[in-house]
C-alpha cells in the first residue's frame, strides 16, 4: 500500500513560517542587535528576550526595576545574569532610560516590554531627549501569509490613526527602506483604496493618485508604486485582469499602503485570525527601529520581529542616519 498524496493543506502546513524562518537565517548572520528593552517585567516579554538572545539575534539591554525583571526570570525557570540589567524604578523611566541608551551609543535599537505602546512611544517622540528625525515616525507589519509566496508588509495599521498626504508620503518611504532593509526582489507598492479609479467622492483615491505622481517626480524612491489599487486587484493576478489593469504593481504588490489606521489593522487581523498569517512589527522613522511584541505573538513572530529590526539596524550601519529635529 503506498503512502497518499499529499494535500494542498498540508504541504502549505508544512512550508508555514517559511518566510520568517529565511528573515531569522539572515539576521542570525549579521552582528548581535544591541537592543534596549524597555520594562520586561512579566514571562511574556522576557520570553521574547531569552527566545532572540538564545537564536544570537540580540545582545539586551534590559531596563527595569530589576527585583520585578529576577521575579517574571525565576517564574520561568531562568536567571538574568548572563544579561546586562539597568535599573530603572517604573515603566515610564523605563522607557526614558532606554531612549537614553540609544542616544549615548549604547543600544541600537529599542524593544517593547510589558509597558504600554504609548508610553514607550512618548519617551521616542520627545522633541528634548527622543529619537526623532526628519522623517514621521510609522508602524509596518511584516506578514508572513500561508499559501502566498512572498512576505507582505502592512502600513501604517499602529500609529498614524488619519495620515495626511504629507504624512503618507513618509509612511510610503519608510516603507520601501524596509523592503530595501529586508532584501526584497523588486519593490512594488499598492496604494491601497476601495477601487481602482480615481473618484473625487472618496478621499484616498485621490491621495493615490498624488503619491503616484510624487514618485514620479522622485519624491518618493526606491520602489514603484501604483495606485489606487483595491486589495483583491493588489495582490492577485486574475482579479487585476478582470479589471483589465496593466501595471507593474497590480496583482504582484509586495508593500500595501493602507488609507488609514482603521483600515490597516482590520486588514492585518483578517489575515492573523482568518488566513492564519503571523505579524512582525517594527517602528520605523526614528533613529533607530523599535520592536513592537505582543503578549499573544508567537515564538517565530517574536524572533521575526527582532530579525526585522536587526537586519533594519545593518541597513542604518551602511548609509548615513536620518537627520535629527
Amino acid at each position: 500500500m503506498t503512502d497518499a498524496a499529499p494535500t494542498t493543506a498540508s504541504l502549505q502546513a508544512g512550508r508555514k513560517h517559511e518566510k520568517y524562518e529565511r528573515l531569522v537565517a539572515v539576521a542570525r548572520s549579521l552582528p548581535r542587535l544591541r537592543v534596549a528593552v524597555a520594562h520586561p517585567c512579566d514571562g511574556a516579554s522576557l520570553s521574547a528576550v531569552f527566545e532572540a538572545a538564545g537564536m544570537g539575534l540580540v545582545a539586551p539591554v534590559l531596563v527595569g526595576p530589576e527585583s520585578r525583571m529576577r521575579s517574571a526570570a525565576k517564574e520561568l525557570g531562568r536567571d538574568l545574569d548572563d544579561f546586562h540589567v539597568v535599573e530603572a524604578p517604573d515603566s515610564q523611566a523605563a522607557a526614558e532610560t532606554a531612549v537614553a541608551l540609544v542616544r549615548s551609543g549604547e543600544a541600537e535599537a529599542l524593544m517593547k516590554g510589558s509597558l504600554h505602546t504609548d508610553e514607550l512611544m512618548a519617551a521616542v517622540v520627545r522633541r528634548d531627549g527622543g529619537l526623532r528625525t526628519a522623517r514621521r515616525i510609522s508602524h509596518c507589519f511584516v506578514m508572513d501569509v500561508p499559501g502566498h509566496e512572498t512576505a507582505l508588509i502592512i502600513t501604517d495599521a499602529a500609529v498614524n490613526i488619519a495620515p495626511t498626504l504629507e504624512d503618507k508620503v513618509d509612511i510610503v518611504q519608510n516603507a520601501i527602506d524596509l523592503a530595501h532593509a529586508l532584501r526584497f526582489e523588486g519593490i512594488r507598492v499598492a496604494i491601497l483604496s476601495a477601487m481602482e479609479t480615481v473618484n473625487p467622492k472618496v478621499p484616498s483615491t485621490i491621495e493615490a493618485a498624488a503619491l503616484c505622481k510624487m514618485a514620479d517626480r522622485g519624491q518618493i524612491t526606491g520602489g514603484i508604486l501604483d495606485g489606487p489599487l483595491a486589495l483583491d486587484n493588489a495582490v492577485d493576478f486574475g482579479a487585476a485582469k478582470i479589471k483589465k489593469i496593466r501595471s507593474p504593481v497590480a496583482g504582484q504588490a509586495n508593500v500595501l499602503v493602507v488609507p488609514d489606521l482603521e483600515a490597516g489593522n482590520m486588514l492585518a487581523k483578517s489575515l492573523t485570525f482568518l488566513a492564519d498569517a503571523d505579524a512582525a512589527g517594527i517602528v520605523l522613522g526614528a533613529r533607530v527601529p523599535i520592536i513592537l511584541t505582543s503578549r499573544a505573538d508567537s515564538t517565530i513572530t517574536r524572533l521575526a520581529s527582532c530579525a526585522v529590526a536587526s537586519l533594519v539596524a545593518d541597513a542604518q550601519r551602511t548609509k548615513l542616519a536620518l537627520p535629527e529635529v
